[in-house]
């Protein structure tokens, strides 16, 4: 291929990893705070504990500016397959056309339909049934989530499928949507929105708490991201090591990139918990290794053996010091986490946890740690994959549009100056709510009838009928007029001067 050709085909690639990346930081957030908040409003209808009604009121701001943002830059992902990558639409349109049609018309047209009621509708639907909205929206995320992951999934593990004149045609729809890879894809991504919006809440209540702002408010929202997060994180880490069984199965090679191994095949295969990958001279620096714990977690032997990257041409491996990186990154962080809920939970035994600096500041620290794990996940699912874009049967360089590099190149940088400034003024209007901070009670006890009742409606009703009352009845609006609580503002008061 020409190299006018590969720099075209490399720029292509860069620009999709850049604006998918951009993209999922927000699904990452919305999902799972989406979730935290019908959670929140629903245990305030049923404890009418307060606080439960501000840590709903508060967020679903943050999570609405968030919500648009996911919006606004994942409509260009689905014009980049025909603009970049045209040939593979040809290709594979008859299997990932429908199912991104269907996260069209069954999620979004869902979340669009009751994210209204949801955001403005807390004065003017009853409060069962702002709660629905709010749980519609909630179930809106997760169903996108499912066919994106699905979709994403068959090219990793494509099944029910067929070729015919060169084309993909669907022969089992329900094993192109469960094929081999999604339910363990699917579960590990929707646990790892739920855990990083746990960990924003989590950050942004310590954050308050260290400066001592809305303190119940955040001793609050602390504590129940810490028991979330108790419950989660060992439930991740369990889906991941699932998650990377059905690897080695299905993707051995990403697997071996992951763990950094050469031979062709390898037993009692060390974990190495740093090395430096040197493609080119096909082995490992500076390495430092458990002896045999590779093979005993992913083959439960010590002796196992496991496929390396020698076993396939030097062409058909993936970029392996990107995978083996940003799979530690991603574990680290997982351990990182799960060391906080547990350091949580010694606290709380210890009747500590509010007060405790060093945990309060590593808590305010940890906002972004879930974004960057979910990221560096998707590094290890998407270059981990490479060559191939349909795994085993499409190369990445085949389906490349003939596009000129300088074209590439403008659209590239326009991209990134543009998603630069939205994540800019994204960032800007996310940190000025966190510093205005939740709703105070009083506020939210003056709009309660607005939620209790059938609405805004019929706080307006009785609005209008104080008002009638007070026009057919003038002797108790005068005697009204006098109380000492209006005395000043009566017009039988003022000076005969200033009438």
């Amino acid at each position: 291929m020409e190299l006018a050709s590969l720099d075209s085909a490399l720029l292509s690639r860069i620009q999709f990893a850049f604006t998918v990346s951009f993209h999922i930081i927000f699904p990452s957030i919305t999902i799972g705070l989406a979730t935290l908040i019908a959670i929140w409003e629903g245990l305030w209808l049923k404890t009418r504990n307060p606080l439960y009604l501000q840590m709903a009121k508060f967020w679903i701001k943050p999570f609405a500016i968030t919500f648009g943002m996911g919006v606004v830059s994942g409509i260009v992902l689905s014009y980049e397959f025909g603009t970049n990558f045209s040939k593979f639409s040809e290709l594979t349109g008859a299997v990932l056309g429908p199912l991104m049609a269907y996260e069209v018309l069954t999620a979004f047209f869902l979340e669009a339909g009751f994210l209204g009621v949801m955001l403005f509708g807390w004065q003017r639907v009853s409060a069962k049934l702002h709660f629905f909205a709010t749980c519609t929206v909630a179930v809106g995320t997760w169903i996108s989530a499912f066919w994106i992951i699905a979709a994403n999934s068959w090219m990793q593990t494509p099944a029910g499928h067929a070729i015919v004149d060169g084309k993909f045609v669907v022969e089992s729809w329900s094993a192109v949507i469960f094929n081999p890879s999604m339910p363990y894809r699917l579960s590990h991504m929707l646990l790892g929105t739920l855990i990083t919006a746990g960990f924003v809440v989590l950050a942004t209540c310590a954050w308050y708490l260290r400066r001592g702002l809305h303190v119940d408010f955040a001793k609050k929202g602390l504590s129940f991201c810490l028991w979330w997060l108790l419950a989660l994180t060992p439930l991740q880490a369990f889906v991941g090591d699932l998650h990377g069984l059905n690897v080695k199965e299905h993707q051995p090679i990403k697997l071996a990139a992951m763990e950094g191994i050469w031979p062709a095949r390898e037993s009692q295969v060390p974990l190495l918990l740093f090395a430096i990958p040197d493609q080119k001279a096909e082995q490992n620096h500076a390495e430092l290794a458990i002896p045999g714990l590779a093979s005993l977690i992913l083959t439960h032997s010590w002796d196992g053996e496991l496929q390396g990257l020698k076993s396939v041409p030097a062409d058909e491996r993936p970029n392996v010091p990107v995978v083996f990186f940003s799979f530690r990154i991603m574990v680290g962080l997982g351990m990182l986490m799960i060391f906080v809920a547990l350091w949580g939970l010694w606290l709380r035994r210890g009747g500590k946890l509010y007060a405790q600096r060093q945990f309060l500041w590593l808590c305010s620290y940890m906002a972004p740690t879930g974004v960057i794990a979910i990221l560096a996940g998707w590094y290890v699912l998407e270059v981990g994959r490479q060559p191939w874009l349909v795994y085993g049967l499409v190369r990445t360089m085949d389906v490349v549009s003939p596009l000129p590099a300088e074209r590439v190149a403008l659209s590239l940088s326009l991209f990134v100056v543009t998603y630069s400034l939205l994540f800019g003024v994204w960032i800007y209007f996310f940190r000025k709510l966190i510093k205005k901070g939740p709703p105070s009670l009083e506020s939210l006890q003056q709009h309660l009838i607005g939620v209790e009742a059938s609405g805004y409606a019929l706080a307006l009703t009785k609005t209008l009928a104080t008002d009638t009352a007070a026009v057919n009845n003038p002797s108790a609006s005068s005697t009204s007029a006098a109380s000492p609580t209006n005395s000043a503002a009566s017009p039988t008061n003022t000076p005969a001067g200033e009438r």
